[in-house]
């Protein structure tokens, strides 16, 4: 397995964020993680990435223990945030930007260009490579953000809300990269439709815990109803934000 986690919990002060969270992802899945604002959709990829230690329970990451190995976990991984980068990124080119990402990676030296072209093309990004970033749309933002998080070849990709204040033509289109990216991904999302469309399997929290997991499919199905946001709304009694 990519990820495996058993009964994770954070605690902050008196205030449970993630209460025995178990779930998996399999080489090459991906996985939703839905819910509420404040549910621990947040806290529990910053644990899975190392940035936050567990206050209880277990997880490996791509065959490290995040306890054990953290930096095994994160040469491993690839963490594409709500935010895009700092401001001083946008008086960078694209490709400029994907070259000093690499050697922050660890790209070998004699690689970095060719894998820096290598990843702007996957996004589509080519013909954009030698423009500034801050001319970029929101959409191609994103998807440099995908492919910056591509560069070391991580066996997972996290992505954290990455259609965030896009609009529905840049969502999808960013959509349509991730669908051929090849590698396991968590997903943390509030978009209902991304998730239906993007997502293997889904698991829904609510309150840090397990309310629901499945395929979309099957969490429709169980229920009897036609969209993700009925499931949304009858596992955590909350309209989608």
């Amino acid at each position: 397995m990519i990820v495996e986690t058993e009964a994770l919990g954070r605690t902050f002060g008196e205030r449970t964020a993630v209460d025995a969270l178990t779930f998996h992802i399999a080489p090459g899945e991906i996985v939703g993680l839905l819910g509420p604002n404040g549910a621990g959709k947040t806290t529990t990829i910053r644990m899975l990435a190392t940035l936050l230690p567990a206050s209880s329970g277990t997880a490996r990451v791509c065959g490290h223990d995040i306890r054990d190995d953290p930096d095994a976990v994160r040469r491993s991984i690839g963490y594409v945030m709500q935010q895009v980068s700092p401001m001083g990124y946008y008086l960078l080119t694209g490709r400029e930007k994907a070259e000093i990402e690499a050697s922050l990676y660890h790209v070998p030296r004699r690689r970095v260009k060719e894998r820096a072209a290598e990843v702007l093309d996957l996004v589509g990004l080519t013909e954009h490579a030698d423009q500034l970033v801050q001319e970029y749309s929101g959409g191609m933002q994103k998807r440099l953000e995908l492919a910056c998080g591509l560069l070391h070849r991580p066996e997972l990709l996290i992505l954290d809300e990455p259609t965030l204040g896009l609009d529905v033509q840049s969502r999808h289109h960013v959509w349509e990269h991730i669908r051929t990216l090849g590698v396991a991904v968590l997903l943390a999302t509030n978009y209902m439709d991304e998730a239906d469309r993007l997502c293997d399997r889904l698991t829904i929290i609510d309150h840090g815990r397990t309310v629901a997991t499945g395929t979309p499919a099957e969490l429709k199905e169980a229920l009897g109803v036609l969209t993700l946001d009925d499931v949304f709304l009858a596992h955590t009694g909350r309209e989608v934000s």
